[in-house]
C-alpha cells in the first residue's frame, strides 16, 4: 500500500498546485504527522490495556487528553477533506477486502482472543459479575466470527507524464497499450496534456511569464514546442525515483518537449501497440471548438497508424466517425446498457477500477465487450482485477506490475469457508477456556449450591488460582476487618497471635 499512498499524496499535491499555483512536496510532513499521531494513540491504548490487566485505575493526564483530542480533530478534518477531494476513493475499501479479507479476519480473531484474557480477568476480580462486560465481549466475538469478508499504460514514475520518453519507457516494460490525455492547440494540433494549464509540467512561467495562467489550448503549436516538459520532473522528483535514473536518462528527460498526438501514434504504430486517449474539448472561444473531432480524426489518419490500434473515446459525432474511420475501436468511458453499447457499435469500455463489479465484468465479457480499468498501480489491486476477468488495465507504474506475472495469491471459496470455520472454532474454544480458567472459583461456588460467599472464601479461592499480590492484600484486609467486626478476638489478641509485643 505504500506506493498507493504515495500516488494519493502526489495527486493531492497536484490538486493543491492547481489551486495555489505553487508546487511544494508536502508528502513527508503529511506522512510523518499521520504516523506520529497514530503511534501516539496506539501507545496510549497499549498502556490502558496494561493498566486494566494489572487492575489499576485509568487516570489520563490532561496533557494526554489534549493530545488525543487534537489527534481526533485532525483525523476528522482529514477524513472530511479526503471525502471532498477524493470521495470516490472510498470504493477501494470493499475491493481491498477481496485481497486482504482472510488476513484481516485472522488478525481480528487473534486480537479478540487475546483481549478475552483481560476481560475474563476483570470479571474474575469483581465481586459481582459485570453482565455488561460479558455481553459486549460476546457480541464482539460473534461479530468477528460471522463476518465473512467478500472474498494499457504509461510510466510516469520513471519519466515525466505525457512525454515521448515516458511512452518509450513504458514500451520497454512490454506493455500492450498506451494511454494519454489530449488537448487541441489554437492552430488545431492535438497534443498531450493532462492539466488545464501548462504550469505544473512545463517551464511556461519562464518562457511565457505573462501567459502561464492561460489555458493550455490557447497556445499554438510553435509556442508549445518551445517549452520544456522534463526539467520539472528532475527538479520536483514527485515519486522520489530520480535517484534511480542513470545520467543518460536524466539528460533525455531534461530535453523532453511537449508531445503531439501524431508523434504518439507513430510510436505506437512502430511497436504495434494499442493507443487510447481521452480528448478534452477546447473552450467555447477557441477557434477549434466546433471542429475538434475532425481535427483529431485528421491527425489519426495522417499519422499512418492502423485504425485497429486506436481506441476512440469521444461520444460526440460517433456515428460520423464510424463512417469516416470504420476500423477504429469504438470505446466508451461511461458504463451503459448492453443494448445501447451494441447500438453505438462500442466494443470496449474504459472505466475507473471501482465502476465495474465482478458480475458486470462477466456479463460484458459474455457480450464480447472488453473492459479496461484505470488507474491500477498496486500489485494487490492488479491481482484482484485479474481474478475478476478484466481483459486489460491502465497503469502509471508499469515497472511495478511487470513483476507480477500471476496473481499474488489465490484461494477458492470452499477453502476460505473451511479456514473461516476452523479459525472461528479454535478462537471460540480458546475464549471459553480462558473464561473458565480465570473464573474457576466463581464457577466452583455456583456449582456447589452456595448462594453467597464471604471474604475468607474469596481469599482462599484467590490463592488457589494464584491471584496477584495486590488482590491478595485487599482480600487480607477484608478478612481482618470481618473478623474484628464479628468479635473473633480483640486487637491485643491479634497482636499476641502475630508475635507483636506492644
Amino acid at each position: 500500500m505504500q506506493n498507493d499512498l504515495l500516488f494519493k499524496c502526489f495527486f493531492l499535491l497536484r490538486f493543491l498546485y492547481n489551486r495555489s499555483g505553487e508546487w511544494s512536496d508536502g508528502t513527508v510532513p503529511i506522512l510523518a504527522t499521520t504516523a506520529a499521531g497514530f503511534t501516539y494513540v496506539a501507545f496510549l491504548m497499549v498502556l490502558a490495556l496494561c493498566h486494566v490487566a494489572l487492575g489499576q485505575q485509568l487516570n489520563l493526564h490532561w496533557l494526554h487528553k489534549i493530545g488525543v483530542t487534537a489527534a481526533l480533530l485532525t483525523t476528522v478534518i482529514g477524513v472530511i477533506s479526503v471525502n471532498q477531494t477524493w470521495g470516490q476513493e472510498w470504493d477501494v475499501i470493499p475491493i481491498s477486502l477481496q485481497a486482504t479479507g482472510p488476513f484481516l479476519h485472522i488478525g481480528a480473531l487473534a486480537a479478540v482472543t487475546a483481549l478475552s484474557w483481560i476481560v475474563a480477568g476483570q470479571v474474575a476480580r469483581s465481586e459481582k459479575t459485570n453482565d455488561f462486560i460479558v455481553c459486549v465481549c460476546v457480541c464482539v466475538c460473534v461479530c468477528v466470527c460471522v463476518c465473512v469478508c467478500v472474498c494499457v499504460c504509461v510510466c510516469v514514475q520513471l519519466a515525466p507524464e505525457n512525454t515521448l520518453w515516458s511512452f518509450q519507457r513504458a514500451l520497454q516494460m512490454n506493455v500492450t497499450g498506451l494511454e494519454a490525455d489530449v488537448a487541441i492547440s489554437v492552430d488545431g494540433v492535438p497534443f498531450l496534456m493532462h492539466d488545464r494549464t501548462l504550469r505544473r509540467t512545463t517551464d511556461v512561467g519562464k518562457v511565457f511569464p505573462d501567459r502561464h495562467m492561460q489555458d493550455a489550448s490557447s497556445f499554438n503549436w510553435t509556442d508549445l514546442r518551445q517549452l520544456n516538459a522534463g526539467q520539472w520532473f528532475l527538479k520536483d522528483d514527485p515519486f522520489w525515483t530520480v535517484h534511480t535514473l542513470s545520467s543518460r536518462e536524466k539528460r533525455l528527460i531534461a530535453n523532453q518537449s511537449v508531445c503531439s498526438l501524431e508523434q504518439l501514434l507513430r510510436l505506437a504504430s512502430y511497436h504495434n501497440s494499442t493507443v487510447v486517449f481521452r480528448l478534452r474539448r477546447p473552450p467555447p472561444e477557441h477557434p477549434c471548438y466546433d471542429s475538434w473531432i475532425n481535427d483529431t480524426l485528421q491527425a489519426v489518419q495522417e499519422s499512418g497508424v492502423p485504425q485497429s490500434l486506436v481506441m476512440w473515446t469521444p461520444d460526440e459525432h460517433r456515428a460520423q466517425v464510424r463512417q469516416l474511420a470504420p476500423g477504429l475501436i469504438q470505446t466508451s468511458v461511461e458504463k451503459r446498457r448492453l443494448q445501447r453499447l451494441h447500438l453505438d457499435g462500442i466494443s470496449r469500455l474504459l472505466l475507473r477500477y471501482n465502476q465495474a463489479s465482478t458480475q458486470e465484468i462477466g456479463n460484458f465479457s459474455q457480450s464480447n465487450i472488453s473492459i479496461t480499468l484505470y488507474t491500477i498501480n498496486e500489485p494487490w489491486l492488479y491481482s484482484v482485477l485479474w481474478c475478476s476477468g478484466v481483459s486489460s488495465v491502465s497503469s502509471e507504474a508499469s515497472h511495478i506490475l511487470k513483476k507480477v506475472p500471476y496473481p499474488i495469491w489465490l484461494m477458492r471459496p470452499d477453502e476460505y469457508c473451511l479456514m473461516w470455520v476452523s479459525v472461528d472454532l479454535i478462537s471460540f474454544a480458546v475464549v471459553i477456556g480462558i473464561f473458565i480458567f480465570q473464573n474457576y472459583h466463581m464457577i466452583r461456588y455456583r456449582t456447589s449450591g452456595m448462594r453467597s460467599y464471604n471474604p475468607e472464601q474469596i481469599m482462599l479461592s484467590a490463592a488457589a488460582v494464584r491471584r496477584s499480590s495486590r488482590d491478595l492484600n485487599v482480600m487480607k484486609e477484608k478478612l481482618i476487618f470481618s473478623e474484628v467486626g464479628n468479635g473473633v478476638g480483640s486487637g491485643e489478641e491479634l497482636y499476641e497471635d502475630n508475635g507483636y509485643d506492644y
